[in-house]
């Protein structure tokens, strides 16, 4: 047993900052420069010290850069608190530990504060890679606390990974349970800091020339799709979310209204299909469009929306139907319909100007619509992720000049021609689309599947579908972004598809991490409650739950202790006399046996002069087990020399 108070030696310490750097190398990226430089001069402070068995630093040096670390932090972030900061001053505080760290016993808390820093890395990431990185880590730091154990013969380092690792496998079991049945809290602790999401993107409650060709430069999964049955076609997959009706010339907005209850008639079978919605703390929700169903804790407007109840900070899997083909708003309201009317004075007078000549040219809506599409279809409109920008009359720029535009400019000016015209009409944006995982059967929807339609209002037919984009690229619609947009304009690598081999890896990869996404991270409430009922436990309550993780815990325990004891019962307690008895063995299968009252140096003297071909041998071998067995000097060398010349030794 170690003193704990014994002075640190310089081989723990260097192990000790290796383990420590491991865990805090990918805060290095995320926090100032100067953070990063501070930490890494206090580590290399320390480690000479300890090389020079220098004095360390008296504690008013180190308050001072306590003070000065912490108004640092504070003018950096603005806070002492939230994640950055926390973390931040976590590292810090790290830092200046390492120069207090004067025994044993310093270093165990040191180490101990390196594992509470691994779960500060699953604030910012939870996926496998970092899963996998924070678990090898975990796998150094409890290599270095068992170095710690050692004043004198340390294993070596390779040593102390095989312990480490090996209590690392007999304590997964114990973990899984702890997994499965302790009290799981609605949403991941990791949902809980206010500035976690800052750098999540999505659709946003508006829309502005280039807002969504923002978002098609990102392939990152927006939300992944499990069919009951097949896929719908590429061109049935509208993935409703916020719908535009306010426009201030520029910008096109939700309102702050429910103008009644959302109702529709369906005219054909409905789709069921389970949505694992990403985290972009915001409120919208998607769904295939026309939704017929509401997700738990959420409600849908008259134009069905579906809003979430709170911002959804962390992924959300639910249950949707939705129906392909409907009707709806046949007798909308007419506030509503003087809503999607409404255009701002002063604004576009060419789309304006354009649009009343063109219902002076057809008074029915129908026709009025199929011109303007034909007018996108056949002159030389072009779409495009790299538009000219826009001045203060954007519509009518983008009409009568530049031609040139994405989903949004086709949809604000569809929609400004229309209500000019007197129809009333709205923007629906969401995304369109997506790409199938043929590995696992799912459908992955990406930012880059971001997208604008449009809403007219038709007297016998109510709210309708028009898609501007499709009629100046059908390509849109039918086979996604990449086949739409010139080979020119930028997009994601992988989007494009052009390297078959990397698109099947990463689909592959995607299953795997939606999976993960699925069994580990997604492992609700709701979903404990339906293993544990699947296994005849209907009554889940929290003291419920407590009393079987007790009595699974104490069993995962008792079987573990069981085979530990019995591998123990099956393991040599002595190295040492096994290495002799196999000496002795191998002496017996010649003849030449050793008594049972007989010590080990008179065997010795017994056989030497019978077989003195081997008396160097005998000598050295006897010599080195009665240093071993009787000498309080023995060492691990010694052992591994006697384990050498015993498997040598031939009679």
């Amino acid at each position: 047993m170690t003193d704990p108070k014994q002075p640190l030696a310089l081989r723990h310490l260097l192990w000790l900052l290796l383990a420590l750097a491991m865990v805090a190398a990918p805060h290095a990226a995320r926090m100032p420069w100067w953070i990063t430089g501070l930490v890494a001069m206090l580590a290399t402070w320390r480690m000479y010290l300890g090389y020079g068995r220098l004095a360390l630093p008296s504690r008013w040096l180190l308050l001072l850069i306590v003070i000065t670390a912490t108004i640092g932090v504070y003018l950096n972030f603005r806070t002492i608190f939230g994640r950055d900061a926390g973390v931040a001053l976590l590292v810090v505080m790290l830092g200046l530990k390492l120069l207090e760290t004067r025994s044993l016993r310093d270093a165990m808390l040191l180490s101990f504060l390196g594992y509470f820093l691994v779960i500060t890395n699953f604030l910012y990431s939870q996926t496998i890679p970092t899963g996998l990185y924070m678990l090898a880590c975990v796998w150094v730091i409890t290599a270095a606390m068992i170095g710690l154990h050692f004043t004198r013969d340390e294993p070596s380092f390779h040593n102390q990974l095989r312990t480490a690792g090996l209590l690392l496998a007999q304590s997964t079991p114990l973990m899984l349970v702890l997994f499965l049945l302790f009290p799981r809290v609605p949403g991941p602790l990791w949902g809980l800091p206010h500035d976690a999401y800052t750098g999540v993107s999505g659709l946003s409650d508006t829309m502005t020339p280039g807002s969504i060709s923002n978002l098609i430069l990102l392939d990152a999964a927006a939300f992944r799709v499990k069919f009951d049955s097949a896929i719908p076609q590429p061109k049935q997959l509208y993935w409703r979310g916020p719908v535009l009706w306010d426009f201030d010339g520029r910008t096109w907005s939700t309102p702050r209204f429910l103008y009644g209850a959302a109702q529709f008639t369906s005219h054909g079978e409905p789709v069921s299909y389970e949505v694992t919605l990403e985290p972009h703390n915001k409120r919208w929700m998607f769904a295939l469009d026309l939704p017929a169903t509401v997700p738990a804790r959420s409600v849908t407007s008259s134009d069905f929306q579906i809003r979430a109840a709170d911002p959804v900070t962390a992924r959300v899997r639910y249950d949707m139907v939705s129906h392909l083909e409907f009707s709806y708003g046949i007798s909308e309201n007419r506030l509503a319909l003087n809503r999607a009317l409404q255009l701002p004075a002063g604004f576009n007078p060419r789309a304006t100007a354009f649009a009343r000549a063109l219902r002076a040219k057809h008074p029915d809506d129908r026709a009025l619509i199929k011109e303007v599409l034909a007018m996108f279809r056949i002159q030389n409109y072009r779409y495009t992720l790299s538009p000219p920008l826009l001045g203060e009359h954007s519509v009518d720029e983008f009409l009568f000049d530049t031609l040139s535009g994405f989903c949004e400019h086709y949809s604000s000016a569809f929609a400004v021609l229309m209500r000019a015209a007197g129809i009333p009409a709205r923007v629906v944006t969401g995304y369109q689309g997506g790409e199938v995982n043929p590995v696992g059967d799912y459908l992955i929807v990406r930012q880059a599947d971001a997208h604008a339609w449009n809403e007219v209002w038709l007297r016998d037919q109510g709210w309708v579908r028009v898609d501007p984009t499709g009629a100046v690229s059908p390509l849109r619609v039918e086979a996604g972004i990449a086949a739409a947009v010139p080979r020119t304009d930028p997009l994601p690598l992988m989007v494009r598809g052009d390297f078959q081999l990397l698109r099947q890896l990463r689909l592959t990869w995607d299953l795997v991490t939606n999976s993960w996404n699925q069994w580990v991270l997604g492992y609700t409430p709701e979903r404990q409650r339906r293993l544990l009922t699947s296994v005849g436990m209907d009554d889940v309550t929290w003291r419920a739950l407590a009393i079987v993780l007790l009595w699974a815990t104490a069993l995962t325990v008792a079987v573990l202790s069981a085979l530990m004891l019995r591998g123990l019962r099956l393991r040599v307690r002595d190295p040492v006399k096994i290495a002799y008895s196999r000496f002795c063995d191998k002496l017996r299968r010649k003849g030449l046996a050793r008594d049972a009252a007989e010590g080990p140096s008179d065997y010795a003297r017994r056989i030497a002069p019978l077989r003195p071909d081997l008396a160097p041998a005998i000598d050295a071998i006897t010599r080195l087990y009665v240093a071993l067995r009787y000498s309080a000097e023995a060492s691990a060398s010694a052992l591994h020399e006697l384990r050498r010349r015993v498997k040598q030794f031939s009679a």
